[in-house]
């Protein structure tokens, strides 16, 4: 899939990537020992640093971690479905499990050949969601591999891609808006057929002529709190040394990154949730009020 940016995208893209220098921290893990196959294990695989997601007429297939987690980082690089992938959907998400859960959401809404994918994020806490935001990316994301991360702390989460921040959600918990907090969460990939809304509302399906649809993963890390249950919400919440997320470095991003986020947001951002007052007929959510920076 081919993206034709013009003059300006391509000066705004050089400047976010030579202004803002990309400051990524490893850990050491992989796939095989960190995620296992939960469907499609027939036509998809882990084999160390590399998942392999596959899509066909008989099934989809996903992943998710052996763990759950409170707080940290979790990256991965991924490299999109090349050509037509109208119809299909790239989920990568936390979540934790049952009605009340929380999730944060990176999904990847396949378009037709030469337009541009449509990043849409996503958060739910106590089960309730509708907080949908969607970018359109500055680059092909079909063409290598770019790095997607979660940042999730107890004052903020941010999505990144490629270092930058596309968006941010903080806690304004002590007034009455929901954070998630208290719940741990695996980390989950999936690549399914969704062409009753992906594609511009659904009105593009899936062209099965070219499957299998395949999506690789790579360099999978969480740097975060291992959950091991209550316990775990005032031990990855404490002040020690070891939870470096709660670090005031992380409590807030710099001017830097406040300037990265707003340029992305005011190029890229097709849709968002606050803004969306015919949906919600006027009483738009109360973080919508909030600084979300």
């Amino acid at each position: 899939m081919g993206v034709n940016m013009g003059k300006f995208e391509k000066m705004l893209v050089a400047f976010l990537f030579c202004v803002f220098l990309p400051n990524i921290i490893q850990v050491n893990a992989n796939f095989s020992k960190s995620m296992y196959l939960t469907w499609g294990v027939q036509h998809s695989s882990i084999v160390g640093e590399d998942l392999h997601l596959v899509l066909d007429k008989t099934s989809g297939s996903a992943a998710r971690s052996k763990r759950s987690f409170l707080f940290g980082s979790i990256e991965m690089l991924i490299k999109m479905i090349p050509g037509n992938s109208a119809g299909i959907v790239t989920a990568y998400y936390l979540s934790s499990a049952g009605s009340h859960h929380d999730e944060i959401d990176f999904e990847f809404l396949g378009n037709s050949s030469g337009q541009p994918y449509t990043v849409n994020t996503n958060i739910y806490t106590q089960g309730k969601g509708n907080r949908e935001q969607q970018f359109h990316l500055w680059f092909d994301p079909s063409a290598d591999f770019h790095n997607y991360t979660i940042h999730w702390n107890p004052t903020e989460i941010v999505w990144y891609v490629d270092s930058i921040p596309i968006r941010v959600f903080r806690n304004y918990e002590n007034e009455g808006i929901d954070y998630p907090n208290k719940q741990g969460m695996r980390v989950y990939t999936s690549l399914w057929n969704a062409d009753n809304w992906a594609t511009r509302g659904g009105l593009v399906k899936t062209d099965w002529s070219n499957a299998p649809f395949k999506v690789g993963f790579q360099h999978f890390r969480a740097r975060a709190c291992k959950w091991n249950g209550a316990v775990s919400i005032s031990q990855c919440a404490s002040n020690v040394k070891a939870n470096w997320w709660k670090s005031s470095i992380y409590k807030q991003l710099s001017y830097g990154k406040i300037r990265q986020l707003n340029l992305v947001r005011k190029n890229f951002m097709i849709y968002d949730y606050c803004k969306d007052y015919k949906r919600f007929s006027g009483h738009i959510p109360h973080e919508c009020f909030k600084t979300q920076s």
